[in-house]
């Protein structure tokens, strides 16, 4: 069976490499964009089961890339998760509308993220 694929989108480098390495240490197969032009463009090739999206990036935000990919029919599908450090009231809900089916949040905690992750990756129901 092939492991699950994921894709970080985050412009910090160190978030993305720690997530990346507790991921593929877990057994899951990681793919990087350091931003939603980045993004756009692997989507296609690397067909990733869920998204971590970092919602506060220069240009197009995680939430405008995440409406994007929503309406699309070809990427409808895939899991987005909000991966952000923000943690304001009333922004987990501003993230659902926008259409990520869930939040994490920065910093990660290692002993639990890879857990975390996969159980966005199990079947819901």
């Amino acid at each position: 069976m092939n492991s699950p694929r994921v894709m970080i989108v985050d412009d910090n480098p160190y978030n993305v490499e720690l997530a990346s390495f507790v991921l593929t240490t877990d057994g899951l197969e990681v793919a990087v964009a350091v931003n939603a032009a980045d993004a756009l463009a692997q989507i296609p090739v690397f067909r990733p089961d869920l998204i971590l999206m970092d919602v506060q990036m220069p240009g197009m935000d995680g939430l405008e890339l995440t409406r994007r990919l929503k309406a699309d029919p070809a990427t409808g599908h895939v899991r987005i998760v909000a991966f952000t450090a923000y943690a304001m009231k009333g922004d987990e809900a501003k993230m659902l509308a926008a259409g990520c089916d869930a939040y994490l949040s920065k910093p990660i905690e290692v002993a639990s993220f890879a857990r975390q992750v996969k159980a966005y990756l199990a079947p819901a129901g």
